[in-house]
């Protein structure tokens, strides 16, 4: 096996049944990360509509319904992501086809930074979903290139997701330091997903993946049925349907709110 393939195949998983072609997508896959997406969504017209006043007033930030489908849809949507990963590294995506991705979601990341300080002020979004995914998504790819045994990562992943459970630190409060995830209390943003748990269901994502190519590839690769098909193309421009959905629900709520006075 030639020496770059040896390296961009993880070896976290044992010898795989199933390869995917170079650019071959995973409707399922692809479906349930747009599963993610429309949640998403129907959580973010809540929040919109209750920033202004037009649903009975909900508290997003610490009512259990609103805070357990934040982590549900988060959960969903990077273990989808890690999973991605996973097909990636089996189709050994060459690095500069990666950084292209990597890229995109870095300056979109820098967006939403932009556009939430503008919006929210002091609340500003220094480290969410597209700050976490790219440097998470770097990661996994070195430990690709590193080779990781499949109970290292694995081990990696517990640790990831126990860590913050059992320690934290004042060191860690500060806007420079608290993507890590081991604060003391949760920072005032808008939007925070640190490194530490979270870096642990990415890495779950990937694990299950790598098992799921090898033992149960049927299950992975077969056919979606027809009324899940726009669920598939949604999931294959997750990106572009992140940055746009937000302006568009803000956009129709301020409409329909300038139309009724």
């Amino acid at each position: 096996m030639p020496e770059r393939a040896r390296k961009v195949d993880l070896p976290i998983a044992p010898p795989e049944r199933l390869t995917p072609s170079r650019g071959a997508r995973f409707d399922r896959l692809d479906a349930l990360r747009g599963a993610a997406m429309l949640w998403m969504t129907g959580f973010h017209a809540c929040f919109d509509l209750n920033l202004q006043g037009l649903i009975g007033r909900q508290n997003f930030y610490q009512d259990p319904f609103w805070t357990v489908q934040r982590m549900l849809i988060l959960s969903l949507f990077l273990a989808c992501a890690g999973a991605g990963q996973a097909v990636a590294q089996r189709q050994g995506v060459p690095w500069p086809r990666f950084w292209r991705r990597w890229s995109q979601v870095a300056l979109c990341a820098l967006a939403v930074s932009l556009g939430s300080w503008w919006m929210f002020g002091p609340r500003w979004i220094s480290f969410g979903v597209l700050h976490a995914l790219a440097l998470m998504t770097l990661l996994a790819r070195l430990l690709a290139v590193r080779g990781a045994p499949w109970l290292i990562a694995l081990a990696l992943a517990l640790a990831c997701l126990l860590l913050p459970l059992g320690w934290s630190h004042e060191v860690f409060d500060s806007r420079w330091t608290d993507w890590i995830g081991l604060v003391t209390h949760k920072p005032p943003t808008e939007d925070y997903v640190p490194l530490l748990p979270w870096f642990g269901v990415l890495l779950g994502g990937l694990l299950a993946m790598h098992q799921a190519l090898r033992r149960w590839p049927a299950v992975v690769s077969g056919a979606l049925p027809r009324p899940l098909q726009p669920l598939a193309l949604l999931g294959r421009w997750s990106l572009t349907y992140y940055m746009l959905h937000q302006p568009v629900l803000l956009g129709l709520i301020g409409a329909w709110v300038a139309l009724r006075s």
